[in-house]
């Protein structure tokens, strides 16, 4: 029989929600309407006034070669991270609920590198790549391969792709195996008994299993390449070769911090703000209908 917890009167669910209400408004909804009302001003040459100019800087976005391109980045970017940062997470997974001596020192190990931040897994991985000093860089030169980043715009790319994932393996590696000690050992003993072989016991038990886990970790790993990557892009590649690596994101600090684009930069985050909710939308009404909850 199911326990819910009743309250004698509003005053307390208000108190106990208050300050959850108050960060989520002061840090999401107090800056969204700030970039909306921003969105529609532009401002003179010296910053000195500001004036209405209605949807201009959206009109001025779309007309943009750049942005536009950025948009195609964006996705491919989003894309590669959330499949090399979710795949090697489940794997590591799988083989961690294996082990039975050492356990708790392999999931620490595997947990580490979550607790680095995005801008510091950007320097790491910027000097095991770089093309002067990188240990890496010289074993892919001593390999033959022709490795400079700070050339080469599918190199760049390729390298933000790889650290910003690294960074994201150990949370998804996290849920993955909480989700893999949930499934009741009884299922498993059951295919076992009926012959099943441990890689079909996996695809038509644990794995069907795991949807609802999977479906959340899509979710969350979308939103952190649309947004949480910035450090990492940042740190390696500035954005660069030849804006090869300019995410929407970035794009968006860039216009406003170095070319103080005000008006255009509010612009952009408008749109990666319905971008992101749209795509989070869109991935509860579709990808939901495949996930089956025990």
């Amino acid at each position: 029989m199911e326990r819910r917890v009743v309250f004698a009167g509003w005053m307390l669910p208000a108190l106990l929600l208050t300050p959850q209400l108050l960060v989520t408004f002061v840090f999401f909804f107090w800056p969204a309407g700030q970039a909306i009302v921003q969105s529609a001003l532009g401002g003179d040459a010296f910053g000195l006034s500001t004036r209405f100019v209605g949807a201009a800087n959206f009109a001025d976005l779309f007309a943009d070669p750049d942005y536009l391109d950025s948009f195609g980045i964006t996705a491919l970017f989003s894309i590669a991270v959330a499949f090399l940062a979710l795949a090697p997470g489940l794997l590591l997974a799988v083989m961690a609920d294996r082990v039975v001596r050492g356990a708790a020192f392999y999931k620490t190990v595997l947990l580490a590198p979550y607790a680095i931040a995005p801008a510091i897994a950007g320097v790491l991985w910027m000097f095991l790549f770089n093309p002067t000093i990188g240990v890496l860089a010289a074993g892919l030169r001593w390999l033959g391969l022709d490795w400079n980043y700070l050339l080469n715009g599918k190199q760049a790319l390729l390298l933000v792709i790889l650290a910003a994932a690294w960074k994201q393996i150990s949370y998804n590696f996290l849920f993955f195996l909480a989700g893999l000690q949930a499934i009741p050992a009884s299922l498993i003993e059951a295919s076992a008994i009926d012959g099943a072989t441990p890689r079909r016991r996996f695809w038509t038990i644990v794995f069907p299993l795991l949807a609802p886990t999977s479906f959340f970790l899509i979710v969350v790993n979308m939103v952190y390449a649309f947004f949480d990557t910035f450090g990492v892009v940042h740190n390696v590649t500035q954005g660069g070769p030849a804006k090869a690596t300019e995410i929407l994101v970035y794009k968006v600090w860039y216009d406003g911090v170095v070319a103080l684009d005000l008006g255009g930069s509010a612009a952009q985050s408008v749109v990666l703000m319905a971008i992101v909710i749209g795509l989070t939308a869109i991935q509860f009404r579709f990808i939901e209908r495949r996930v089956h909850y025990a």
